[in-house]
């Protein structure tokens, strides 16, 4: 029973990303793909704080919109799939580790590692500015979706008690 909801949440979790990465980019043509790419969609990081199936759920949905999306760089693919599971991972490893119940440090790992991985894909690719301008922008549009939405996604999953009911 338990590898049975293991693998439904992941595939909700990849469904979900997915789709609201591209529901984001018919509403706001380019907001995930702009200089500073805020997706809405980076909030659902927030679940890697209350299960594993996170990780590879986000990380799958990542790279199914990267797959399909053809405004994606070819080697997104492989560095953005990357930064996320990255991400998530190192978010469920210091779920623990709170700032007065806040998972600071966690909010913060998905910025940190999209600024370095997308910063240089960017850079590599595009090239014409440094890879610090392109980290600080990615870590940027990171921020927004974490610790704008991720955290009334986290606060609101919490208030509700979802963390226990779905993923005890």
């Amino acid at each position: 029973m338990k590898n049975t909801r293991f693998i439904t949440h992941s595939a909700i979790f990849a469904a979900l990303y997915a789709a609201l990465t591209y529901a984001q980019y018919l509403l706001w043509p380019q907001s995930t793909s702009m200089a500073i790419q805020v997706r809405i969609s980076e909030a659902l990081c927030v679940f890697a704080f209350f299960t594993p199936a996170a990780i590879p759920g986000l990380t799958l949905g990542c790279l199914l919109f990267n797959l399909t999306f053809a405004g994606t760089l070819p080697m997104d693919w492989l560095v953005g799939t990357l930064a996320t599971l990255i991400a998530v991972e190192g978010m469920w490893l210091t779920r623990k580790v709170t700032l007065k119940g806040y998972p600071l440090l966690g909010m913060l790992l998905p910025a940190v590692t999209n600024a370095i991985l997308v910063g240089w894909e960017l850079t590599f690719y595009i090239g014409e500015a440094s890879f610090w301008y392109n980290a600080l922008f990615v870590a940027i549009g990171e921020l927004i979706a974490l610790l704008a939405v991720g955290s009334i996604v986290f606060y609101g999953v919490k208030a509700r008690g979802l963390d226990q009911k779905l993923f005890a």
